[in-house]
């Protein structure tokens, strides 16, 4: 059975899905004029727009939400891999791959914007909901939904528990059982308090374990200062084959690069989406933009932090093929959180590996709780077709068991599952916006356009001919009222 999903695994994460996203991404630069440049000003200030109502929460705290899925464990140990994989030059690939992956954020979540609508007074809506209103493909809509609660209700939560686990293991001897069990507890607080209680907690931790890992990376680049001249260089030169040790696998830096940033920040895998859409906003575009700078955070600032401490400290192997090694700093020592850890403790000798499992644990932990949500937007997409109000409670028992069982489990099945189902999920989902690009160029256009007029943006699906976008417009009806 591993060997079969191992094979799947393999098919599904080949490179035509690297080149895939690749190419999205630059499609969606070029069709919104690179939209996550020109409007990188207009990011940061929507970011604090505070907007909200008790069916909606607010722009950063959709934000937050989503950042808390898009950080995870991929931010420090999936830099490892691909730098032992791919070599330094991968870094550079990843965060050119970031800058891409803002176009395909704005553009999903948009779309999620323009499609949502109240459910038990509380603003729902993502890739299902889009696809079902947007291209009127209902089929297509409920196996997307369909994919998407298997993989973040049941397939990949594992993981990160079992990262939570493992972690402190290594830093405290906690036993795995123990931290399982403490992680459950937790999220059942915050699980059964609905979208506002983990809209809050998002809003007030992802900030501070983003702040708190840049400045760990700052603290060991100042001691590390003589190196970043070299390490630079040999960044670029990895990434166009002009290093004399990396020159020849330029080919893998690209890949595994790109294949990171997709892992990492999910740009146009949907996953997003769905926090999208419950933010309180007057257009559809301006949370588009809010998540677009989200793919900064977690690209091209938390997974370059890794990088560069990593490089910097030279604590890393590059072995891209079985019997082929390049670079053996750390004889042994597995790619993964070990490279970020051994980096950290050149400078925090007795608090590296305790200070990395802590960072560990507040990206994974958030990762499980935008997971949650996720899968239970999803299944309230579902439950209206199948009027099923037993599945909520449910899913919430299955996602705490399936935590609990993945801290005390081995990952590698998991993270197998895990990726046949994320997989799966980008495939679709990059087909569905692709569809839809028209839609999200015109509402690109009316923000376009009210912007040059002066204007403080509202959406009027009927001025741009947009049929099935009934909540903007009501929305749009009352402002017009005011």
């Amino acid at each position: 059975m591993e060997a079969i999903i191992n094979t799947l695994v393999g098919y599904i994460w080949s490179d035509a899905l690297v080149y895939l996203a690749l190419g999205v991404g630059i499609y969606f630069t070029v069709l919104t004029r690179g939209v996550q440049f020109r409007y990188f000003k207009e990011m940061i200030k929507l970011l604090f727009d505070k907007q909200t109502s008790t069916q909606g929460i607010s722009s950063f705290q959709a934000f937050s939400m989503a950042l808390s899925g898009r950080i995870g464990v991929g931010n420090i140990a999936g830099v490892a891999t691909a730098i032992a994989a791919g070599g330094p030059g991968a870094v550079f690939w990843m965060i050119v791959m970031g800058l891409l992956g803002g176009a395909s954020a704005f553009v999903e979540s948009t779309l999620a914007q323009v499609y949502k609508h109240t459910v038990d007074d509380q603003y729902r809506g993502g890739s299902p909901f889009y696809i079902e209103r947007g291209l009127k493909m209902k089929p297509f809509a409920i196996l997307v939904a369909v994919v998407t609660c298997l993989s973040y209700g049941v397939l990949v939560p594992g993981v990160q528990a079992n990262t939570i686990a493992d972690s402190f293991n290594t830093a405290f001897n906690i036993p795995p059982v123990m931290t399982g069990v403490i992680i459950v507890a937790l999220l059942a607080f915050i699980i059964f308090g609905g979208i506002k209680r983990i809209a809050g907690f998002a809003g007030k931790v992802v900030p501070v374990m983003a702040v708190g890992y840049v400045l760990m990376m700052i603290i060991v680049l100042i001691f590390n200062a003589s190196n970043l001249p070299a390490m630079f260089a040999l960044i670029f030169k990895s990434a166009f084959g002009m290093d004399a040790v990396f020159g020849g696998i330029v080919g893998l830096a690209i890949s595994w690069g790109v294949r990171r940033a997709v892992f990492s920040n999910v740009a146009g895998a949907g996953e997003a989406t769905f926090s999208s859409a419950a933010a309180e906003v007057s257009h559809p575009a301006k949370q588009g933009l809010v998540q677009s700078f989200s793919i900064y955070i977690d690209t091209v600032l938390v997974c370059t932090a890794t990088a560069l401490m990593i490089l910097s400290t030279g604590m890393y192997n590059v072995i891209p093929a079985e019997g082929l090694v390049l670079v053996e700093n750390m004889p042994g020592i597995e790619a993964g959180t070990a490279f970020t850890q051994a980096a950290v403790s050149t400078v925090f000798s007795q608090y590296g590996s305790g200070f990395v499992a802590i960072a560990i644990f507040l990206f994974a932990f958030t990762c499980l709780i935008a997971y949650y949500y996720i899968a239970e937007t999803t299944l309230v997409y579902l439950d209206q077709k199948l009027r099923y109000p037993v599945l909520k409670p449910l899913l919430k028992i299955i996602f705490l068991a399936v935590c609990l069982t993945g801290s005390m489990q081995s990952v590698g099945v998991m993270w197998a599952l895990g990726d046949i189902g994320f997989g799966s999920m980008c495939y679709l989902n990059f087909i569905a916006i692709l569809l839809l690009s028209k839609t999200a160029s015109k509402v690109l256009k009316d923000f376009d356009e009210q912007k040059k007029l002066g204007l403080d943006p509202v959406f009027d699906p009927r001025k741009v001919g947009i049929e099935n976008a009934d909540f903007w417009v009501t929305y749009s009806d009352k402002y017009d009222k005011r």
